[in-house]
């Protein structure tokens, strides 16, 4: 029960603080859809250079399965290196769709609530179309982001395994065990680097239309 309150009171004291920071930057002129827009280009650089990231994981990996003599405590060094750069990579990539979320969010109530303040119906009509058409782009737009999301724990998982096997067998051996990995963590790679270009091509397709409304 007070993990539930502790929950729950962190959740509001969140919307406070975005209500409060989304205030402040309308005070400057700077409204909602000004801010979604600039989250989502944050998103996809976030994404940007976490394909690079990934593949550089990836090549670490690759390494280590080839491994051909020579001091096998750096070659683990320099994996477990590279995964910890990985999963902050992830967790941006995380936090920067967490943001878009809630700005999206908040724009789309702020829109539809403010749709009752028309007095002119052929305008509010408009308006109201408006927002149906964005909030189904934004809607294929967060969909993408979220599958390209789904692809990094399969990875990360993989990735993690792998160091922690190593970390405790630094042997010739253990350096064989893991080479039947290689397909596995290569695949879900491709998977995750495919479905964030899905997810850049979608932002990119977003902010175009967005800017041009």
């Amino acid at each position: 029960m007070r993990q539930v309150l502790f929950s729950a009171f962190v959740i509001l004291l969140f919307t406070a603080c975005e209500s409060a920071y989304y205030g402040t930057m309308e005070q400057l002129g700077v409204h909602k859809r000004e801010i979604l827009v600039d989250r989502i280009g944050e998103a996809q650089s976030a994404q940007q250079e976490g394909q690079e990231q990934f593949r550089d994981a990836l090549e670490q990996f690759r390494s280590v399965v080839n491994f051909d003599g020579g001091e096998l405590q750096q070659v683990y060094d320099r994996l477990n290196a590279e995964f910890e750069d990985t999963e902050d990579s992830a967790e941006r990539i995380r936090d920067r769709i967490k943001a878009v979320e809630s700005v999206a969010d908040a724009l789309f109530d702020e829109w539809s609530d403010e749709l009752d303040l028309y007095t002119n119906q052929s305008l509010r009509r408009d308006s109201e179309q408006q927002l149906r058409a964005t909030r189904t782009r934004y809607t294929r737009l967060i969909g993408a982001m979220q599958r390209a999301e789904a692809t990094l724990d399969p990875v990360l998982n993989s990735l993690r395994d792998n160091v922690l096997y190593l970390k405790h067998n630094l042997n010739a051996r253990a350096v064989a065990s893991l080479r039947g990995e290689l397909d596995t963590i290569n695949t879900d790679v491709d998977r995750l680097i495919d479905a964030m270009e899905v997810a850049i091509a979608e932002s990119d397709r977003f902010i175009a239309e967005m800017q041009q409304q």
